[in-house]
């Protein structure tokens, strides 16, 4: 094989369209550029028309929606918050911004989400104690929901709150709710590496008129409706400006067409890979429509005679992007003081588990070149091993 001599595959690259670039001249032209006006209006009515919710807050960043959302779900300094420990560190991040301690909870096997299980248990315990959590934050993981109608159900016996962390799954579906609606808070992510991207930006969706209110409040430095400039609280400079609100309304259109196109990448490895020994693809849930935001699977070393990152050093050696699973909050360092629930499944899925370019943009022969390198590889490796 050769090395470095042709086009990069990335593991999720942006995937713009004539559209986006239209809107955005439009928004350019109006000159309602700042985080204002009729491009970020339209956006959000758009946005929650497109989940069928009535309130959407557009948001600097995924990570904003989520500090938001903690902030009016009324989480405070000293409070616990329970939350998937498989996850980027933005979601654990956001419950230490309002100075609270995540607990994490470990993932199950059939949607590689929070174990429904794990959650009851410790809200139980800490029931018992007299120290229910202020939050639960769970996190769509790789676009496919968590088994909402068992932890929404917790979680209204107990009384908390919960925030569904979507930043990975719009688009994906829990029966025939819209991912971001299962809680009572969801939050987006519209990064250049999500299945939709305004190049940074979030959303914040609520039936709550108030909690929408008040999260735009909070977002705009939480300044008083007077005259001159009023702040009774501390408030942020989060909200999404009017050019790349153009945006993403522009890619926002294509949606549907995006998830397609994911999946079809997810169904062309699997068809092609599926007979390797070893091999293991995350399953899709009985419960839900997952997007395949990425192509996700377990390798087992013992079987198929290389690992994980055997086969993503090969893909980079071929100029092609790949990513390791996430690496667990618990294993963090910077989280290693926090209790968390389980963690065996989801070391696992650390350990072994590899993400393959899933980019919506992704040509056949794109596909074809890493499904090569990687039965190069794997052919190597057997060899070795025999």
């Amino acid at each position: 094989m050769t090395t470095n001599l042709t086009q990069r595959i990335f593991l999720s690259p942006p995937h713009m369209s004539p559209v986006d670039r239209t809107l955005l001249i439009e928004a350019f032209d109006s000159n309602w550029i700042a985080p204002c006006g009729p491009q970020v209006d339209a956006f959000e009515r758009e946005f929650a028309e497109a989940l069928d919710i009535p309130y959407a807050v557009a948001l600097s960043s995924g990570t904003a929606a989520l500090h938001l959302a903690l902030l009016a779900a009324g989480v405070d300094s000293g409070d616990t918050v329970l939350t998937s420990t498989l996850t980027f560190v933005a979601t654990a991040n956001a419950i230490r911004y309002v100075g609270a301690n995540p607990v994490f909870i470990d993932s199950d096997r059939s949607s590689w989400n929070m174990d429904p299980g794990l959650l009851e248990t410790e809200l139980k315990r800490l029931a018992t104690l007299g120290q229910c959590p202020a939050a639960v934050v769970t996190v769509d993981i790789l676009g496919q929901c968590a088994d909402y109608e068992r932890i929404a159900e917790i979680c209204r016996r107990y009384g908390v709150p919960l925030i569904e962390d979507a930043a990975e799954s719009l688009g994906a579906t829990y029966g025939d709710q819209a991912a971001g609606t299962l809680g009572d808070i969801g939050c987006f992510s519209f990064n250049g590496n999500k299945i939709i991207t305004t190049s940074g930006g979030g959303m914040l969706v609520t039936r709550e008129k108030k909690i929408a209110d008040y999260v735009r409040h909070l977002a705009s430095q939480a300044r008083r409706p007077v005259s001159h400039y009023e702040h009774e609280e501390i408030g942020f400079n989060y909200r999404l400006s009017g050019l790349l609100s153009a945006v993403g309304r522009g890619q926002l259109s294509v949606l549907t067409e995006r998830v397609k196109q994911r999946r079809a990448n997810f169904q062309f490895y699997h068809d092609a890979l599926k007979e390797l020994p070893g091999i293991e693809f995350m399953p899709e849930a009985s419960f839900g429509y997952s997007t395949r935001w990425l192509t996700a699977m377990l390798v087992n070393p013992d079987q198929l005679g290389v690992t994980a990152d055997d086969l993503r050093l090969a893909l980079e050696t071929e100029n092609i992007e790949a990513r390791r699973i996430w690496k667990p909050m618990h294993l963090q360092p910077v989280y290693a003081d926090c209790r968390v629930c389980g963690g065996n499944v989801s070391d696992e899925f650390f350990e072994y588990g590899l993400c393959l370019p899933s980019g919506s943009s992704l040509t056949e022969e794109d596909r074809e070149r890493v499904v090569k390198v990687i039965l190069a590889t794997v052919e190597q490796g057997l060899s070795k091993a025999a």
